[in-house]
């Protein structure tokens, strides 16, 4: 007995997919490699832990106007969301011989967005539209064979042991990158196939994002917007996190290479992003409450080593990310192969909810075809004619 439809990758794309499919009526399993759902969305609390209203180490930012997908899967869980905290001036920290310059800031438009609860708000409300029974965590998939017209899937299970499930069409909601090096395919893919799925960049792959919790907000009483750009670092670009309830918070994303970070180690790399914040906001932003941390270099469910090496941003393209005997069969669901905005929360909207279309209609075209079929037969008295 197989599935009609089974997902790899619990993200925001895996989520969409199935929830799409689900409300067509269609059976599915999805089937997440980490302990929790999300994949590269992830707000946590000062501990570092999954929160209903945590702080993004992952994305944390969308535009409505500009994404109508994202804005209206948002109005359609019925989440909030509140704009990017940007009022009052900007500082930029050029060399460590002269204090940060003052400018005033501007407005950004389109505004960005941000979720009430974090963006791990839009996990959850997928999460709860599907049956408890459909999602499963702990699940790393390892092999895909096809078998006649099935896909049969091996996961290591959270105990170590394995587990097999067949498919007919299997929707992989995951790095291509991280596809062709961690899962083993029989047949083997394609030359093309394997090539373009190893040179995709991987959204978010060579990142580390730093929080420091505060408090108060103490920047915005002095007129600040907790913008700010350096050429010294560690912090390349910083920005104001504080969450829709109050909760204070400045962010930055580390300038310095991965391989940079190994050497210098996470400890040195807190504390020194922790004295940027002094120089750059004064003295209360260098005693945080705490500090969160997430290297996603280093994360071996988002990257490989050849993601530690900047690549630049996914690109859109159209042409197929399958040829050979997996086309029709598997079907790349993530981010990176969305056709309009690989690499952002409303590209995985978009390719999560494109794929899905795309088997939603295979599989009410071969129920017709059976349909048929049956039809014919009870014509002729079940005899072919």
């Amino acid at each position: 007995m197989s599935l009609p439809v089974l997902i790899v990758g619990g993200g925001l794309a895996g989520l969409t997919a199935a929830h799409l499919l689900h409300r067509a009526g269609n059976d599915v399993l999805l089937l997440e490699a980490r302990e929790r759902l999300g994949g590269r969305i992830l707000s946590a609390d000062a501990a570092g832990q999954v929160s209903e209203d945590g702080f993004d180490l992952g994305p944390s930012w969308f535009w409505p106007d500009m994404q109508p997908a994202m804005g209206n899967l948002i109005a359609q869980l019925g989440l909030s969301a509140f704009p990017q905290h940007d009022e009052g001036d900007v500082l930029v920290e050029r060399n460590t011989q002269a204090a940060p310059q003052r400018y005033p800031g501007m407005r950004q438009m389109p505004r960005s967005m941000r979720l009430a609860g974090g963006t791990g708000a839009v996990v959850a409300a997928l999460a709860s539209t599907l049956p408890q029974d459909t999602l499963r965590t702990g699940a790393r998939v390892t092999h895909l064979a096809l078998e006649g017209t099935d896909v049969e899937v091996t996961f290591s299970a959270g105990n170590g042991s394995p587990g097999k499930v067949k498919a007919r069409h299997v929707l992989m909601a995951v790095p291509p990158r991280l596809l062709q090096a961690s899962v083993t395919f029989r047949p083997a893919l394609d030359a093309a196939t394997s090539r373009r799925w190893r040179t995709a960049p991987t959204w978010m792959a060579p990142h580390a994002k730093f929080v420091a919790i505060y408090d108060r907000a103490f920047w915005r009483a002095g007129g600040l917007s907790g913008m700010a750009q350096s050429m010294v670092g560690p912090l390349a670009d910083i920005h104001d996190a504080t969450t829709a309830t109050g909760k204070a918070a400045l962010f930055g994303f580390l300038g310095v290479p991965a391989a940079r970070r190994t050497a210098v180690g996470r400890e040195a790399i807190i504390a020194a992003s922790v004295q940027q914040l002094a120089r750059l906001f004064g003295p209360e932003a260098g005693v945080p409450r705490a500090t969160l941390l997430k290297d996603w270099a280093f994360d071996p469910l988002t990257a490989t080593p050849d993601d530690q090496a900047p690549g630049g941003h996914p690109m859109p393209a159209t042409e197929p990310w399958v040829t050979g005997e997996w086309q029709g069969r598997i079907w790349m669901a993530g981010s990176e192969a969305s056709h309009t905005e690989p690499g952002y929360l409303a590209g995985a909207v978009e390719a999560g909810g494109r794929t899905a279309r795309d088997v939603i209609d295979r599989l009410a075209g071969a129920r017709a075809g059976q349909r048929a079929s049956v039809g014919a037969a009870a014509d002729t008295g079940g005899m072919e004619p």
